[in-house]
């Protein structure tokens, strides 16, 4: 598994929540699911560098999508 930077993040306490009941509904730790979200918006953006991701974790992030697309869950709500 990839190395993972230590970062402190301060967030509004709705967001935080909103965060944790999405990873909640996803099944990931509030963790994963953040770097799930980064991920995903510096894909779509075309920022994420080639070869920035482990193989692992761009089919558990395809997965996540394909679910979320089937249930309607897109949107985070």
């Amino acid at each position: 598994m990839a190395e993972r930077v230590p970062f402190l993040l301060r967030l509004d306490p709705e967001v935080m929540a909103a965060l944790r009941k999405w990873a909640n509904d996803d099944i990931r730790s509030l963790n994963a699911e953040v770097e799930f979200l980064l991920r995903r918006s510096l894909r779509e953006a075309g920022r994420l560098p080639a070869g920035g991701a482990g193989t692992a974790t761009n089919e558990a992030d395809r997965e996540t999508d394909r679910r979320r697309q089937s249930t309607g869950t897109g949107n985070g709500q």
